[in-house]
C-alpha cells in the first residue's frame, strides 16, 4: 500500500513539475529589464558613416522580377527614408516585399514588446510599430522564447549568451553579414559596429548564393509556412519579406523557395526570421498580410520587431 502511494505522489510530483517547465519556458514572463528603448547613438557619431543619396520611390533602381505576377501596392519617401512595397504570387504564395533605401542604417531600428527585455514578453507587431512611431515593421526573431542567443538591439546587449547560431549582423555602415557566434562575442560584435543582431536562422543567402537545401527546416516546423526574411542588397538598401501560408489562397513556403525567391530580388545576404503565426508586416498604420494564427486570420504576439522610422 505505501508502494503504491509513492508510486502516485511521484506521478504527481512529476506531472506538476512537467507542466511548470513547460509553462516556464512557453508561457510565463519574466522581465529582465524594463526599459529597453535605450540606443547607441555614439555608434554613429563616432564613425564616419556618410549618409546615402536616396533615390525616388518611382527610380530605376527599384527591384524588378521579370515574369513574375507583381502589383506595386505603395511608396513612401522622405529625405532619410525610401519604401516601395510590392506583392507577389510565387508558389502559390503571396509574398509581401518592402524594398527600402535609407540615408543611413540608424534609420532601421528595434523595438521589443512593451518596452522590456525578458522572457515571453509578447505583443502584436502592429501594436510595438504603433508605440514606436514606425512606418514599416515586421516581425522579428522572437528572442524572448529562447534563454540563449545574442541579442544585440540599437547598439545595446541585452544577451551575450552564445548557443551555436548563425547570427544576422546589420552594421552601423549599413551592411549586413551573417556570422558564427563561436567567432565573435557579442560585445566584440558590437565593438565591429554590429548596429542589430539576430538570432533564428538560418542564413538563407551568403555572398548572393543560396545556403540552404530544400532539406533544411527550422525545428519541426511543415515545409511550407508563413515566412519572414531580411536581406540585404547594396549599402542602405535592404528588403523585409513576409508571405502568407495555411490557407487555401496561400500556401506557403519552404526556406528554399523563400531563399530562391530572394536570390532573384537580387540580394547579397538574406536571413530567416520568425515565422509561422509570427510571420506579420505592418505599414502606415496597417497590417498588410494576412497572419495565421490557429488556422484563423489573426496577428500572434511576438517579442520584437525589426522597422523603420521616418526619419525626420
Amino acid at each position: 500500500m505505501k508502494k503504491h502511494v509513492c508510486t502516485i505522489g511521484f506521478a504527481l510530483l512529476l506531472s506538476v513539475f512537467t507542466v511548470y517547465v513547460v509553462l516556464d519556458t512557453f508561457v510565463l514572463g519574466a522581465v529582465y529589464d524594463s526599459n529597453a528603448s535605450k540606443v547607441n547613438n555614439a555608434m554613429f557619431e563616432e564613425k564616419d558613416v556618410a549618409a546615402k543619396e536616396l533615390p525616388s520611390s518611382d527610380a530605376e533602381e527599384k527591384i524588378t522580377m521579370p515574369n513574375e505576377k507583381s502589383t506595386v501596392m505603395a511608396d513612401y519617401e522622405n529625405e532619410n527614408v525610401t519604401i516601395a512595397l510590392s506583392e507577389y504570387e510565387r508558389f502559390n504564395t503571396k509574398i509581401h516585399v518592402a524594398e527600402v533605401w535609407l540615408a543611413s542604417a540608424e534609420y532601421l531600428k528595434t523595438a521589443l514588446a512593451n518596452n522590456a527585455y525578458g522572457k515571453n514578453i509578447s505583443e502584436k507587431t502592429s501594436s510595438i510599430a504603433k508605440n514606436n512611431g514606425a512606418i514599416l515593421a515586421i516581425n522579428g526573431d522572437n528572442y524572448g522564447s529562447r534563454e540563449k542567443g545574442y541579442v544585440i538591439r540599437n547598439g545595446i546587449v541585452y544577451r551575450g549568451a552564445a548557443n551555436g547560431s548563425e547570427v544576422l549582423c546589420l552594421y552601423a555602415d549599413g551592411t549586413m553579414e551573417v556570422v558564427s557566434d563561436r567567432e565573435f562575442t557579442a560585445e566584440e560584435l558590437v565593438g565591429k559596429g554590429v548596429w542589430q543582431a539576430f538570432t533564428f536562422g538560418p542564413a538563407l543567402i551568403e555572398n548572393g548564393k543560396i545556403t540552404v537545401t530544400e532539406n533544411d527546416e527550422v525545428g519541426i516546423a511543415m515545409a511550407s509556412n508563413p515566412r519572414t526574411a531580411m536581406g540585404w542588397i547594396d549599402v542602405n538598401h535592404y528588403v523585409f519579406v513576409v508571405s502568407d501560408g495555411r490557407t487555401r489562397e496561400s500556401e506557403g513556403l519552404s526556406l528554399y523557395e523563400l531563399a530562391e525567391f530572394l536570390e532573384e530580388l537580387g540580394v547579397q545576404t538574406a536571413y530567416n526570421l520568425d515565422g509561422g503565426g509570427s510571420s506579420t508586416m505592418y505599414f502606415n498604420g496597417k497590417v498588410i498580410n494576412n497572419p495565421t494564427t490557429n488556422g484563423r486570420i489573426k496577428e500572434r504576439g511576438v517579442t520584437d520587431i525589426v522597422y523603420v522610422g521616418d526619419g525626420t
